[in-house]
């Protein structure tokens, strides 16, 4: 069924830039909703002026993409850099790093492979910065630390900028696991509720809109707005301020894995 949907569909483009910008309508003064990453493939439904309408293939999540920022990529992505950012280099025989980089969970190919480095289009960058797309683990707080005081920034999926449901998405992403993009669809996805007592390491905690991360039976990390950036903070502390501030209450507690 869905192979023959998406055979319907006019194409299938690959992000070449370091980062694409989702928006809610074709323009750039529109919400920006989401971002798609290097390497990442968009389904074209619509060509409207500089924007493409259609969605993102790792997610389903629909949005409007600027045209400039994709191709048509015959090349497989088999694998997905797991340094919070990699440079890129240029060169074949002396290696010269530019100023351009790749951020963590981009997908790429290899082209060529030379001592240390790897070519993935016109330029090169170190091998030691991938991993296979199919990398497992169920570990999936194992990459934390590049988003910690990383910017809150709406609709974000990158470590230059997150929020709270996209640095959730980022961290399963990491390990191939799938996982939707808004924390109200990660709360029906996510099937298997626990209490607060029993909370551990890994799970999710949901309020209307928001969503934070336990990182033991004390403390969570989330992107959250009111501090502009990615934090730690004590779990009863911020389920009494989300309440007496914003009157939100804890819709659920799941256990992903």
């Amino acid at each position: 069924m869905l192979k023959t949907y998406l055979n319907k569909m006019s194409k299938i483009l690959t992000c070449v830039n370091q980062v694409g910008n989702i928006f809610k309508e074709a323009t750039t003064r529109s919400e920006m909703i989401s971002q798609i990453l290097y390497g990442e493939k968009f389904c074209v439904r619509k060509s409207i002026g500089r924007f493409y309408k259609g969605y993102c293939i790792f997610d389903n999540y629909p949005g409007f993409v600027l045209k400039k920022n994709f191709k048509k990529i015959t090349t497989k992505n088999n694998y997905r850099i797991k340094a919070k950012e990699t440079s890129l280099y240029q060169g074949n025989i002396s290696f010269k790093k530019t100023n351009k980089k790749l951020l963590f969970n981009s997908k790429v190919s290899i082209l060529k492979k030379d001592n240390n480095f790897i070519k993935i289009n016109k330029f090169w960058i170190k091998n030691n910065s991938i991993n296979k797309i199919e990398y497992k683990t169920n570990n999936f707080l194992d990459k934390i630390s590049y988003f910690l005081k990383t910017k809150y920034l709406w609709g974000g999926n990158t470590v230059k900028g997150i929020d709270c449901s996209g640095l959730v998405q980022e961290l399963f992403k990491s390990i191939n696991k799938r996982c939707p993009r808004d924390s109200k669809d990660q709360m029906v996805f996510f099937k298997k509720n626990v209490s607060l007592l029993n909370i551990r390491k890994g799970d999710l905690l949901f309020w209307k809109g928001h969503v934070a991360i336990a990182i033991n039976q004390k403390n969570l990390v989330h992107a959250y707005g009111p501090k502009k950036r990615v934090v730690i903070m004590p779990i009863k502390k911020t389920i009494k301020i989300l309440l007496i501030k914003n009157n939100l209450k804890v819709l659920a507690i799941k256990r992903p894995l």
